[in-house]
């Protein structure tokens, strides 16, 4: 795909990632994650309690819950449960991934990773990159 083409997509994608990051019922960040292959989206995931739990992502003092479940780890997880596969796919995520989700996102077989805001620890950008998973930084939604 040419690249302006592909430009318009990402941009088109991540503010779908955006969207879906809104329906988040957590307070420190709301995070959507979108995954595309072959131009259909066969996933969509943002960061929330396990289902069952209360929407509550926080604690009494205001820290995350340890077993909040990331965007991207609940969009790949959906994945998992499906007959679809995500080798060869995208991953449009609103922040970028930590360390422990970028282990997944590159066992699952994704080859590329757009992101929209850099999470504070780089080291989940650094095990892609080492990995081979191409990396792209859209700051803009135009």
């Amino acid at each position: 795909m040419p690249q302006k083409k592909q430009r318009k997509y990402d941009i088109a994608y991540m503010r779908m990632a955006a969207e879906w990051g809104k329906l988040s019922h957590c307070k420190r960040k709301q995070v959507g994650a979108i995954i595309v292959k072959d131009k259909m989206i066969i996933s969509d995931g943002y960061n929330g309690t396990p289902s069952g739990f209360e929407n509550f992502c926080e604690d009494e003092a205001g820290y995350t819950k340890w077993y909040v479940l990331h965007a991207e780890a609940n969009a790949i997880l959906k994945v998992a449960s499906s007959t679809q596969s995500c080798k060869g796919a995208t991953l449009y995520i609103t922040m970028s991934p930590c360390k422990e989700c970028s282990k997944l996102i590159h066992q699952a077989g994704i080859v590329r990773v757009v992101y929209h805001f850099a999470y504070k620890d780089h080291l989940g950008l650094d095990f892609l990159e080492k990995a081979g998973v191409q990396l792209e930084y859209l700051p803009e939604l135009e």
